[in-house]
């Protein structure tokens, strides 16, 4: 709700002529308490002082060392603002980007466009599906043994290359394979054994396919040396590492070795003459 307020303000105006409210010239620099001498022929009464005197608030002219001055007190209005402006937006608007219409590109039929939506949709998930199959299928190859250690599953040996009393070595998987071609009196010696009295009871047969072919891996079971073959104290292999000594058969018969020889899984190809390892 607004409100007014008063404001009495001071300033200076030019020197004018000022009447009294009976219309008379207001003459501050008169002496207006002097009496008129009595019977000056008016008619009226004893002479007095006038009754319409210059009030206070009123000012007046003052004299100064230069000029006269004059002096009126005025009530100028109320400059307060009682009402909040808001910020037009007019400036603003302006000022925005003008945004361009893309009416005449857009499609008079709504039907060929959802069809289009359709196939783009369509399409895209196409797209992904393949994407995603490849990803995971090259996923999966990676985990898969690699091409190297495909070839090292499985090894061939010339059977007709090993003559019959001699040992062949040879890499796979990173261990050595013991292959011996043994001789008639090896094979008795190897089957007539107490095998049941042995710390890792085998018999001969079990450890052999064919029983003039004996395929070992060249790993001693006690801490993982590679034995010597015709050596020790049963004619078959000897660890010199800390003294295992193995039968003609690769079975453990003294020193610390624990088991026996391992034997891999191997197949004969009697068609080629070959043996395959792995």
């Amino acid at each position: 709700m607004a409100t007014f307020q008063a404001v009495k303000k001071s300033v200076n105006l030019a020197p004018t002529v000022r009447t009294l409210a009976s219309g008379v010239p207001a003459a501050p620099g008169l002496n207006l308490a002097a009496r008129t001498p009595a019977g000056h022929g008016h008619g009226h009464g004893a002479s007095g002082p006038r009754a319409d005197p210059q009030p206070r608030w009123a000012g007046g002219i003052q004299q100064t060392s230069h000029s006269l001055s004059s002096k009126t007190f005025v009530n100028a209005p109320t400059t307060t603002v009682f009402q909040s402006r808001l910020l037009h937006t007019s400036a603003v608007t302006k000022q925005a980007p003008e945004v361009p219409e893309f009416g005449e590109y857009r499609s008079k039929d709504s039907d060929s466009s959802r069809n289009l939506s359709y196939v783009m949709v369509g399409t895209m998930g196409v797209l992904s599906a393949s994407v995603a199959k490849s990803s995971v299928t090259e996923f999966l190859q990676t985990m898969s043994a690699s091409a190297d250690v495909l070839a090292l599953a499985k090894v061939e040996v010339e059977l007709g290359n090993i003559p019959e009393g001699k040992n062949v070595i040879i890499k796979w998987r990173g261990k050595p394979v013991f292959i011996r071609h043994r001789t008639q009196s090896e094979i008795d010696e190897a089957r007539s054994a107490d095998w049941k009295s042995f710390r890792d009871p085998e018999s001969d047969e079990q450890r052999t396919k064919k029983p003039e072919w004996l395929v070992m891996l060249g790993v001693c079971t006690h801490l993982g040396c590679v034995p010597i073959g015709e050596a020790g104290d049963y004619g078959g292999w000897f660890c010199p590492c800390h003294g295992s000594h193995y039968d003609i058969s690769g079975r453990a018969r003294k020193g610390p070795a624990p088991l026996n020889l391992e034997v891999p899984q191997h197949e004969f190809n009697e068609a080629e003459g070959k043996l395959v390892i792995g």
